[in-house]
């Protein structure tokens, strides 16, 4: 229980400094003395400042799958898991131009798959869609929502990207189920 308590305060204050500054400027002398700690104990719980980089994203992750909800629309969904970056926009935007950039792409790549992954499987239950043809269309969806929020990141987060959600969602309205639909007709022939 005390390990958890110090690695959540450990990452709070991590994400406190990288709203102030950027992740280079970070060091564990900064966090250690922020939380009242010892150099040992950081060490025990971390081998480096990117390991708490990596455990945040980790964490934000888990959330997103713990909190996925099938009646959930896909664009509800991403919402959600977008909202520590809406939230953390400068923190955000410092990884983002930081040498943990990959890190960061690879935490939206998967944030995407597992948001589409959650929603084709649901909207696919009652159609005989083939499972590499639902593949393509999560990685079609994925790629796409990536690089959308990978643009929105690189451009410094100023537009509302909630919005930008929802009106790409009411623009493609029904192309997911029509492609499964597609995708067992193909099947079936």
């Amino acid at each position: 229980m005390a390990q958890q308590y110090t690695r959540k305060m450990i990452r709070d204050v991590f994400v406190r400094m990288l709203n102030d500054r950027q992740l280079n400027k970070i060091t564990v002398t900064d966090i250690v003395t922020a939380c009242e700690i010892n150099r040992n104990t950081f060490y025990y719980h971390y081998p480096d400042i990117y390991s708490v980089l990596s455990e945040i994203f980790q964490t934000e992750m888990q959330k997103v799958i713990d909190e996925y909800n099938d009646t959930r629309s896909w664009e509800e969904s991403l919402v959600s898991a977008m909202s520590f970056a809406i939230k953390n926009k400068k923190a955000v935007y410092h990884v983002y131009n930081s040498i943990q950039k990959e890190e960061l792409e690879k935490y939206l790549f998967e944030i995407s798959g597992n948001v589409m992954t959650h929603y084709v499987d649901t909207v696919c239950q009652n159609i005989n869609a083939s499972p590499d043809d639902k593949h393509i269309i999560v990685l079609f969806y994925q790629y796409a929502l990536t690089e959308m929020l990978i643009n929105w990141v690189a451009s410094g987060m100023k537009e509302e990207q909630k919005q930008i959600i929802y009106r790409t969602g009411l623009l493609f309205n029904g192309n997911i189920e029509r492609s499964l639909h597609k995708s067992a007709e193909l099947s079936e022939k």
